[in-house]
């Protein structure tokens, strides 16, 4: 492993330790060396495994086409999801436990089956996917600013935070992802709109992407992962004392309270 990847790798860490957001990473690496962050990613992951943590599943991210564009991008990345970044339905985000919080509603997928497949199909993945539920993806960023590039963020665990599941398991023969219209709330307000169409057209298709490259890295989807295939809308900062509440037709609803300044759990 490169002195490079290390140094990356820790000055991320740093943040998350410190609470202190850094620099960006990129310029410790050629321009645009996606497999460099990875390397990143993945090393900070290992730690974090060592350390006790455990993994959950994994996150998609950049499936917006105009997200892409910005990044300069034509595929989405990837994180890992660990238990520890689980928050109940309705439950409260403590204010330091994020740096630069944002929220996106997405679908989320739990698999019952493992996917080893490099070539996986759509077939394989339903097969695999015991339900689908409504979720809620609270991104954050160690980078200083959101001043980010592909680079920054597939380094930085693709810009992961934590994730709330909503209560209503959906089998996949009962909903059309592709169809699911999206409505965010924050205090009553409509901050975000969209639907699964906007999500790399599906979020089947975001979930096939990922069950594919990942099974070619030698580090397949298992049976229990959950998989936040990515936002169906905007995504939208976050503040303390915020409430947010997402309604997905045909999986029902998700919602997650900021803790106020001063506010105790």
């Amino acid at each position: 492993m490169s002195a490079a990847v290390r140094e990356a790798a820790d000055l991320l860490q740093g943040a998350i330790d410190t609470g202190n957001p850094c620099l960006p990473v990129r310029d410790f690496f050629s321009f645009g060396d996606v497999e460099a962050a990875y390397s990143v990613q993945r090393l900070n992951t290992e730690r974090a495994v060592a350390e006790g943590r455990r993994l959950a599943g994994r996150k998609i991210g950049l499936t917006s086409p105009t997200v892409q564009r910005q990044l300069g991008v034509a595929q989405p990345d990837f994180g890992a999801l660990f238990t520890d970044m689980a928050v109940a339905d309705g439950g409260l985000v403590p204010v330091q436990r994020l740096l630069q919080p944002k929220v996106e509603a997405e679908v989320a997928l739990v698999l019952t089956d493992d996917l080893p497949n490099p070539s996986c199909t759509v077939a394989e993945l339903v097969r695999a996917t015991g339900f689908a539920v409504a979720a809620l993806e609270i991104v954050d960023s160690r980078i200083a600013a959101w001043d980010i590039s592909i680079v920054d963020t597939v380094a930085d665990n693709a810009s992961s935070g934590l994730f709330v599941l909503g209560g209503t398991r959906v089998t996949l023969d009962r909903v059309d992802l592709r169809s699911v219209r999206m409505t965010l709330s924050r205090h009553g307000t409509v901050v975000s709109e969209g639907s699964g169409a906007d999500c790399l057209g599906s979020p089947l298709n975001a979930a096939l992407w990922l069950a594919s490259t990942l099974a070619r890295r030698g580090d397949p989807l298992r049976a229990g992962d959950v998989v936040l295939t990515g936002a169906l809308g905007p995504m939208v900062a976050a503040a303390p004392g915020d409430v947010f509440h997402a309604e997905l037709s045909g999986l029902g609803s998700v919602r997650v309270v900021f803790a106020a300044e001063g506010e105790s759990l």
